[in-house]
């Protein structure tokens, strides 16, 4: 028998009750029964005592020995007395019997009373009677119907013991082992059975209800087989590449359009850790993979090359979800091949940082490009060199060309950039004409100065576009990394900063960087923050030096000229202010407020008698020539009630060389509305003579470098000028143009331009500029002419 078996159990309990439930009453049973038995013994004792006492008295009382004995003998006859004394009280007499106690008869309980006798004195104590009893015997106290009760109980005993065992067998251990039988037949046959047991019981609802329950798990393994059949179809029909793994990363399942993608079998990749397809590169990649958890599902997401069964390599995207069941990790994986989507971010990226035009680095890629080789080489210990190339005259190529041949310009500049740096070097174009090239070497600056000396050279020589034969120069500026900048934004500046100096120093070379080009920087800082704040807090004003005409000795004219008063460093240079206002940009806000200030002033001096028909000269930088001039120009005259035929627009030579059709159409627009053209510093240029021309010029005025020479120490020089000044005035008359001659510093200037008859001039003889306030309270209308000129 299995002694884990219920039975075996059930038995071990019944015997273990009987055993600490009716053992101890047995032993309780016993104990009582001879205490019973043994009190009965004792009450007899007591009753043979007193029965045999009151015989005794007379025959002590006679001293009669014999019948002493032989009450005595009687009295020891019971079974249950040991042995008898009696004993006289004189001591005369003293019988004990028997008179040899044996060890088997050793008394128990001893018993005794005193012998009295009625005599006719009155009741005396004429001796004693003492018994022994026996011992207590539990054998010998146990008797026959103890012994019945006994049996009888053990008998009911056995009869419930055996009925509850075979109750227990019957009605449990039965419907159990068919139950134990039909749980095993599942697990080794993999069939549901179910338990032949019919009753009205627990075990028939036992039974019952592990039937219904095979049953509904048999419905449910049905369900759930042809779930997973469902999902395993959908599984493999699903037109992506679905994979699992478990938590050694190995594949445990592979849909058939993973393997019909990659080429495999199911079962070469089953068991196989999924790092072993991929590329060793990106291994790493997808072991650090990043989870990232929401609730109880951890999500992955990284792209990788996978080894395809041909020797392939793909780029794919794994997307992968977990679930924890348990210890049992769910995994489901999508693989999603990404080559073409790799190659065309490959094919953009190369696009965001390559300029299109000519194929450098632009902007961002450079200075990704600056930012990682700054890096590197401070981890190296190296040096950088970074050039900054400007090209010269290229503006006025756009302007008179168009846009296409300034295109090609550029590409084959940088192409003759390219070809004079290094394998190592990077070149870039950081928009418009301006170029820059990374150096890498031991000693940059040395490496610096040669290669920005090939590349003046190269960007010198004729550029030839549609036939035409262009010179352009280029202005470099070098600093060096780490010896003059810290970081890529400081290497760019602080090159950006030489490149300027060279332009402003002549131009076509290079320029290493130096404190004194940063001091210079901080002046044009300086600078350009007085002239926000001078726009802000209208620190700008308008000072006018009179235009004389020379033959009359009266103003003809004003011209206007900027000034910039500091409220605590006083009037600035005007023209490091237009020089740094035109490179900013600012010179659009600063001419529009001089002009407003200057026609306000125009309109004051109107109202002084002489000058009611003056004109006001203003001068215009190329910047504004704009298409919106001529409307903002004609507005502000309106408002002050200012005709146009009262002023007079000043141009350079730098305004006519851009050769651009918006600045003619401005001219044209301006001279239309009646404004007149001045052709300023004429005779200084290069093509002053077909500026005449072509642009509708009104009034030239003659360079004050001329007006100087005309007192030269050198009589040849004087004699020349005067031949220029002639031929001028011959031009001009013929051109129908008023002449000023600019500069006028001496009395003998004064008279030699008088007997050429020049019509106008102006120059600090004739009167410096001034506030419009202090021009007023000079000129003292009522009480004198309005200018007297020197001489006349």
């Amino acid at each position: 028998m299995n002694t884990h078996s219920v039975e075996s159990r059930f038995i071990l309990i019944v015997s273990s009750a009987l055993l600490l439930l009716i053992a101890p009453l047995f032993a309780l049973f016993f104990y009582l029964s001879n205490e019973r038995a043994y009190r009965d013994v004792i009450d007899h004792g007591q009753v043979l005592l007193k029965a045999n006492s009151l015989a005794l008295g007379k025959p002590l009382w006679d001293f009669d020995e014999e019948s002493v004995r032989q009450i005595a003998g009687t009295i020891l006859a019971d079974r249950s007395v040991v042995s008898v004394r009696v004993h006289e009280v004189a001591g005369g007499l003293d019988v004990r019997l028997p008179e040899r106690t044996r060890d088997k008869d050793a008394p128990g309980e001893i018993l005794s009373t005193p012998v009295h006798y009625r005599s006719v004195d009155g009741t005396k104590t004429v001796g004693s009677l003492e018994i022994a009893l026996r011992q207590r015997d539990l054998r010998s106290d146990f008797e026959f119907d103890d012994a019945v009760y006994i049996g009888i109980f053990l008998f009911a005993i056995v009869i419930i013991t055996a009925a509850a065992i075979l109750g227990n067998r019957l009605m449990v251990t039965r419907p159990l082992l068919r139950l134990t039988h039909a749980i095993e037949a599942t697990r080794r046959l993999g069939s549901r059975h179910v338990v032949d047991w019919v009753s009205a019981d627990e075990m028939g609802m036992l039974a019952a209800n592990f039937n219904e329950m095979q049953a509904r798990l048999a419905q449910e393994e049905n369900d759930l087989k042809r779930a997973h059949q469902k999902t395993t179809r959908l599984y493999n029909l699903t037109p992506a590449k679905l994979y699992s793994i478990d938590d050694d990363d190995r594949l445990t399942a592979v849909s058939d359009y993973w393997l019909l993608a990659t080429g495999y079998d199911r079962q070469t990749v089953i068991g196989r850790p999924f790092a072993d397809f991929l590329d060793p590169a990106t291994r790493r990649a997808y072991e650090n993979r990043k989870r990232q958890a929401s609730e109880d599902v951890e999500g992955a997401t990284v792209t990788v090359k996978f080894r395809c069964a041909d020797g392939r390599l793909i780029d794919v995207l794994i997307k992968e979800a977990q679930a924890f069941e348990a210890d049992e990790t769910l995994s489901l994986a999508v693989m999603t091949d990404v080559t073409e989507l790799k190659t065309a971010e490959q094919r953009n990226h190369v696009q965001a940082i390559t300029d299109h035009l000519t194929g450098l680095l632009n902007r961002p890629g450079f200075e990704t490009a600056l930012d990682a080789a700054i890096q590197q080489t401070a981890a190296d210990g190296g040096e950088l060199a970074c050039l900054l190339i400007d090209l010269d005259r290229f503006k006025p190529i756009n302007d008179n060309l168009g846009h296409a041949a300034g295109d090609e310009v550029l590409r084959q500049i940088a192409g003759r950039i390219r070809a004079q740096v290094r394998g190592q070097d990077k070149v870039g174009r950081l928009g418009g004409d301006e170029f820059v090239v990374l150096i890498p070497a031991a000693k940059a600056e040395n490496a610096a100065l040669q290669i920005s000396e090939r590349i003046a050279a190269a960007c010198s020589e004729p550029v030839v576009v549609d036939g035409n034969s262009l010179s352009l120069s280029a202005s470099i500026g070098i600093a060096l990394y780490p010896a003059q900048a810290r970081s890529a934004a400081e290497l760019l500046q602080k090159s950006d900063m030489a490149m300027y100096a060279r332009k402003h120093n002549g131009k076509n070379g290079a320029k290493l960087f130096d404190p004194l080009i940063a001091s210079l920087a901080q002046d044009r800082l300086k600078i350009d923050t007085y002239i926000e704040d001078g726009l802000r807090q209208d620190w700008f004003d308008v000072h006018l030096q009179p235009i004389v005409d020379l033959k009359l000795g009266k103003v003809a004219g004003f011209e206007a000229l900027m000034r910039l008063n500091h409220p605590e460093h006083g009037v600035l240079p005007p023209a490091d202010i237009i020089r740094v206002a035109e490179e900013t940009g600012a010179i659009l806000k600063i001419g529009e407020r001089i002009f407003e200030k200057a026609v306000a002033h125009l309109a004051r001096l109107s109202c002084v008698p002489g000058l009611e028909n003056a004109y006001l000269a203003v001068n215009f930088s190329p910047l504004q020539f704009c298409p919106k001039l001529p409307a903002a120009t004609a507005a502000t005259l309106m408002q002050w009630g200012i005709p146009p035929s009262r002023i007079v627009i000043e141009i350079t030579e730098a305004v006519l060389m851009h050769h651009s059709p918006d600045i003619r159409d401005v001219l044209g627009a301006l001279s239309g509305a009646g404004m007149k053209i001045a052709l300023d510093d004429f005779g200084t240029g290069y093509s002053s003579l077909s500026y005449l021309v072509h642009f509708p010029v009104s009034i030239i005025k003659i360079d004050q470098a001329f007006t100087r020479s005309l007192t030269d120490d050198s009589e040849t020089v004087r004699r020349r000028v005067r031949k220029l000044i002639a031929g001028i005035q011959m031009v001009a008359k013929e051109l129908n143009c008023q002449v000023v001659a600019e500069g006028i510093e001496t009395d003998e200037q004064l008279s030699t331009l008088l007997s050429m008859e020049v019509n106008c001039g102006q120059g600090y003889f004739l009167g410096r500029p001034q506030p419009v306030t202090d021009i007023l309270s000079g000129l003292q209308i009522e009480h004198r002419p309005l200018l007297a000129v020197p001489g006349t």
